[in-house]
């Protein structure tokens, strides 16, 4: 393997991680200084400035001709923010889940993660098709400021801790937030190129697709400012910003992310085979996963951090295994479609038939 696509890699994701925190901090100040509220600025602004590096890698591998590292680094963070982030940050402390999340914000992830799938049956998604996605966005983001206003206090209190706006509203204050702005930006364009160059050559030297590199390696990587976020917002009791962080993320990675890839590229964006046969019903999966987990109590606890984490780790290992052609994949890929997955789903229905039940009998009470 060449030492240089390696070096040329990392040197990419370093500056991606380093270009989303100018970013988010340029914008999460400059948001506050004009008067956005803390709770929209954590709902919008943290939430789709930490998904910037996929932004950046996924436009820029789909200008280049690389449709499958743009479409394994949407899906494969996806899957990585919901299983892997939000597990970990269970395992530091368990998550409490707004009830808004619940109602509305993962059923609206799961109506785009099945979206998506349903307008790349034909292996591609098209310009017009990335308009009418960021258009979603666009309209999400307004019911999001929207919805914002009807938040608990204990809510809007979380989240003025965390984005109030900063002390010195001056002309110099304001040109360093802009500065902090450009910076980041060029920072992200500079570390897509390289990395996407990188992640293609490490590929040719693995004998992997694109797709599996995007899956795995890029996806976990773009998504660093994600579990940086979401899992320091769990150390400090910020149960909500840590939940919130990944739906809103994931509902920017498609949306926003593939939306606006494919109507920036010519021809749109190609969805390969195995995209749409194996990982995509993965993510609607792991969409549809949370609800029954966010119903368990309206919380993530330890024990489900640990599931979903095994979860992702499985899910990993059958990357691999797929990628290598080894031999123990065919007794793997029977086992968990067999016997782990029924068990998973079984335990998850009947643990939210009881939350649902136990929260019938204490409206009743009351």
């Amino acid at each position: 393997m060449n030492a240089v696509s390696v070096v040329l890699f990392i040197v990419g994701l370093l500056l991606l991680v380093a270009g989303a925190e100018l970013l988010v901090r340029g914008a999460t100040r400059l948001a506050g200084v004009a008067g956005v509220s803390p709770l929209v600025i954590g709902l919008t602004v943290v939430a789709f400035g930490t998904s910037s590096p996929e932004l950046a890698v996924s436009m820029q591998a789909a200008l280049a001709g690389r449709p499958e590292l743009a479409v394994g680094n949407v899906v494969g963070s996806n899957i990585f923010n919901v299983l892997f982030i939000l597990g970990l940050s269970a395992l530091v402390a368990p998550l409490i889940v707004d009830k808004q999340l619940i109602r509305w914000d993962v059923p609206l992830m799961i109506g785009a993660s099945v979206a998506l799938l349903l307008v790349g049956l034909d292996g591609r998604v098209g310009r017009l098709d990335g308009l009418v996605l960021a258009a979603g966005l666009l309209a999400y983001v307004a019911w999001s400021v929207r919805q914002s206003r009807r938040q608990s206090a204990a809510v809007q209190a979380e989240y003025a801790a965390e984005f109030a706006a900063p002390p010195g509203t001056g002309a110099a204050a304001l040109a360093l937030h802009v500065a902090f702005i450009v910076a980041g930006l060029a920072t992200l364009v500079v570390g897509a190129h390289w990395l996407v160059n990188g992640a293609a050559a490490i590929a040719r030297a693995l004998g992997m697709s694109e797709l599996v590199i995007g899956l795995t390696v890029v996806a976990a990587g773009t998504s660093l400012p994600e579990v940086a976020t979401s899992v320091v917002a769990s150390l400090k009791g910020e149960r909500d910003i840590a939940v919130g962080n990944v739906v809103g993320s994931n509902l920017f990675n498609i949306l926003g992310v593939l939306g606006l890839s494919a109507a920036v590229s010519a021809g749109g964006v190609h969805v390969p085979a195995a995209a749409l046969r194996v990982d995509m019903p993965v993510m609607i999966g792991v969409a549809v996963v949370c609800l029954p987990i966010f119903f368990t109590g309206h919380r993530i606890s330890r024990g489900e951090g640990v599931l979903l984490v095994a979860l992702y780790l499985a899910y990993t290992a059958f990357l691999v295994l797929s990628a290598t052609r080894h031999a123990l994949l065919p007794l793997f890929t029977s086992t968990m479609l067999a016997f782990v997955l029924p068990a998973v789903a079984f335990t998850l229905t009947m643990l939210a038939a009881r939350a649902y039940r136990d929260g019938r009998n204490d409206r009743a009470d009351g």
